[in-house]
């Protein structure tokens, strides 16, 4: 670790599998003192904290905060001002819709300095895991990374006419409670109803399920399966490719009735 006083280390987890975790991820969570861990660390990434190593959790998930926000940044700084190794970390890509730039610009207007481990971000990974290249030569020549989630009573806001792109791959993270209105939104800009769309649940994790539809149907079938947050949504036509590039069986599938299986193949 480092031996300058004040500093605190924002590590991204990625998207659950260890494995996925970076070289340098995974090295300072075994060497940190203390870890503030959100809600999307996964347990088999948590699993690899020392049993000595303190951890706090702070994790938020929709309309139930364990902790505000700026509580979690108060935090940090008082923890990294103990002079021990600090280690907040974070499902994901911090940098990535998890308020990592939030946390630092505070810890620097605190006079804490900060290091940053990006990780995997769920759009690369989980999107990976189901079979979906977010590019492909002819058929998405970019791609979107899209909150599908704002402030409590706030509506989505988005350029709806500009995500209505053919060639573009949109992935929106925290979008299934708006589902049906990014639908509704996005087919009224002009991308076509029948746009493969796909939405995977807990991604590259033994928990994984996805489904594959349309974007008109998808919002029917999400409520049919049950399918629940975390969840990442894709759509465009790199979805079609799932058919034929989805690699991952997660072991865990006992709990997935066989009508849910027929969805995912």
């Amino acid at each position: 670790m480092s031996e300058n006083n004040h500093l605190v280390y924002l590590v991204g987890a990625g998207p659950g599998d260890p494995d996925l975790l970076t070289v340098k991820a995974l090295r300072l969570i075994q060497q940190a003192d203390v870890i503030v861990y959100d809600r999307l660390v996964s347990e088999p990434i948590l699993e690899l904290i020392p049993s000595g190593t303190k951890r706090v959790y702070v994790g938020k998930a929709p309309g139930q905060h364990h902790m505000d926000q700026d509580d979690i940044n108060a935090l940090l700084v008082k923890l990294a001002k103990t002079n021990r190794s600090i280690v907040r970390l974070k499902g994901g890509d911090p940098f990535i819709f998890g308020r990592g730039s939030e946390e630092a610009l505070y810890l620097v207007q605190q006079g804490v300095q900060f290091e940053y481990v990006p990780g995997i971000t769920a759009a690369a990974a989980c999107s990976a895991y189901a079979g979906i290249p977010l590019t492909h030569r002819g058929v998405a020549r970019s791609v979107r990374l899209i909150t599908g989630h704002c402030k409590a009573n706030h509506p989505l806001e988005l350029n709806w006419k500009s995500l209505a792109d053919k060639e573009t791959t949109l992935v929106f993270y925290m979008g299934i409670a708006n589902l049906p209105e990014l639908k509704t939104e996005l087919i009224k800009a002009g991308l076509a109803a029948s746009t493969p769309a796909a939405v995977i649940e807990n991604g590259s994790t033994p928990r994984q399920r996805h489904c594959i539809s349309t974007l008109s149907e998808l919002p029917a079938e999400i409520e049919r399966l049950g399918i629940q947050s975390p969840a990442l949504i894709v759509v465009g036509d790199v979805v079609s490719f799932a058919d034929e590039l989805s690699w991952f069986r997660p072991q865990a599938g006992a709990d997935i009735d066989t009508e849910q299986q027929a969805i995912e193949n």
